[in-house]
Parts: structure tokens; sequence; C-alpha cells
């Protein structure tokens, strides 16, 4: 009765806290605790970040990206909205690259027939463990549940591992450096593969 009792408080804690997230798969809640240590602040930063991306991927867009949307929003609009990229793509498989600066995210942004057909985010470059570099394979798959696809992407001695969250229409890729499952590289949205 005692953990029980226990449980309860952490429970009502967590609700006014504000940090109660409800499980992707819609299973039980997951509970962060609250507190005032960097560490902790930091983990809940990065859990922010990555339920951030949850829902608008079922839109075909990232989360603050002012709605640009695969498929749909132009190339000619992202020039408007948020200007030139940085580092123009050089041919059509490449990326217009807008660089992280100052706490603002790094994206990278492909086109199709002059729409956007994938979208990369970075993440930050200052205090990254609040951002994506807090995100570990275990945060993802505790509360996104197991992904749809998990593979190996080798290139020369660089190894990546890539985890593959369905959403609807589309397709959430977290590209991780190394095996290890910490270390968040990068996040894809891209549209799901026609079968």
């Amino acid at each position: 009765m005692k953990l029980l009792t226990s449980a309860k408080k952490t429970a009502i804690a967590a609700v006014a806290a504000g940090t109660l997230a409800l499980s992707a798969v819609g299973a039980a809640p997951s509970y962060a605790a609250a507190g005032t240590a960097a560490p902790i602040d930091a983990h809940m930063k990065a859990f922010e970040t990555l339920m951030s991306f949850y829902k608008p991927a079922l839109q075909g867009q990232f989360p603050n990206f002012h709605s640009f949307t695969l498929g749909s929003t132009t190339h000619e609009t992202v020039i408007k909205t948020i200007g030139e990229a940085e580092s123009p793509a050089t041919d059509a498989d490449g990326f217009d690259v807008y660089h992280a600066e100052m706490g603002h995210p790094g994206y990278a942004i492909n086109y199709k027939l002059g729409k956007i057909r994938e979208m990369r985010y970075f993440g930050t470059n200052v205090e990254r463990q609040t951002n994506i570099g807090g995100i570990t394979v275990r945060m993802l798959v505790q509360h996104w549940g197991a992904p749809n696809a998990s593979t190996l992407i080798k290139a020369g001695k660089t190894v990546q591992k890539k985890l593959t969250y369905v959403r609807g229409k589309y397709e959430l890729e977290f590209i991780f450096n190394g095996t290890s499952g910490t270390g968040l590289d990068h996040i894809n949205l891209v549209n799901k593969p026609v079968k």
C-alpha cells in the first residue's frame, strides 16, 4: 500500500509539474522526475525535444519550422521565409543547408520538382545535450516503442544506426553515430515508401 501511495504521489507531482507524457504506443504513462539538478533538466529538455517531433510528423512537418511540409512547400516559399541557404545544394540529390546559430537549430532541405522532398534536423550546437544530443536509443524506444525498422549505415570507417518510425504517410529516421545508441546526429523526415 505504501508503494501505491508513493506511485500516486509521483504521478500527481508529475502532472502538476507538466512532466507526464503518454507513451507513443498507448501503453503506460512515462513519469519523469521533476528536479532542479542540471543533468535531470538537460534530460527533460532532450525528452521534450524528442516528443515535439511526434505529432508534426503526421502532417509531414518538423516542430516549429514555419509549417514547411513535405511534398507541398516550394523552394521559393522556403527562400522567402528563411532566406537562401548558407550552403546551397550542388546537385539534384543535394541539400540546402541552414547552419545552427546561437540557440537556433540547423536544418537541411532537399527538393524534388521544386517542392520539399526531405528535411533534416541537426539540432543546436550550444547546449546540445538539452536538444537532440541528449536523445538516446533507450529514450526513443522507451517512449515511442520499437522502431518499424533498424539498420546500420556504413560509409568507410563511419558507422551509423538508423531507427525508423512510420508516422502516417511519413517516416522519421533517427540517425545515431556509432552503434552505442548515444550521440543522435540528426533526424530525417521523408515520405513513406510506396510498396
